[in-house]
């Protein structure tokens, strides 16, 4: 979420976790059933878990008792919100300096490549991340427009 708006990422982020959500919620809706004793919710459980099911987005999928029980204990414990996957954050494994130093060197020279940032940070600190992570960071830093600046739409001068 950018300045309050969602991308287009995120909404279809958002919709493809709610269909998943209720991929799973029809899975495991008939065991959820309050009348059911544990052994016949056990015996539904693995019922569910020995057939094939058409998936959220198509193919077919198994899914295992231990997955079943999980997406159980998650409804349960926090309602149907709880069946959508998680966000993954990959989190940084690369030190923020090093992110710094990279974005410093596109600063000063605008037209300098990820493949040229990488050389010199392999030539300066003895190591550097991939060229594609560099590409990544520099598109979050809005340094991959043409002359470093931003483009003219924005431009408030």
């Amino acid at each position: 979420m950018a300045n309050g708006f969602d991308t287009g990422a995120d909404i279809k982020r958002r919709e493809r976790a709610q269909r998943i959500a209720l991929f799973r919620y029809q899975l495991i809706c008939p065991a959820l059933e309050p009348g059911l004793s544990t052994k016949q919710r056990g015996q539904l459980v693995r019922q569910i878990a020995g057939r094939t099911h058409d998936g959220p987005f198509g193919g077919q999928v198994r899914y295992a008792r231990d997955t079943l029980d999980r997406w159980i204990r998650r409804y349960r414990a926090g309602g149907f919100d709880a069946l959508a996957p998680t966000v993954r954050r990959a989190s940084h494994r690369i030190d923020a300096q090093t992110f710094e130093l990279a974005a410093a060197l596109k600063r000063k020279n605008p037209t300098r490549t990820a493949a040229q940032v990488q050389r010199i940070l392999r030539a300066s600190t003895g190591w550097s991340p991939s060229e594609s992570t560099l590409l990544r960071h520099f598109h979050m830093q809005d340094l991959m427009v043409a002359g470093g600046g931003r483009p003219a739409v924005f431009d408030l001068a």
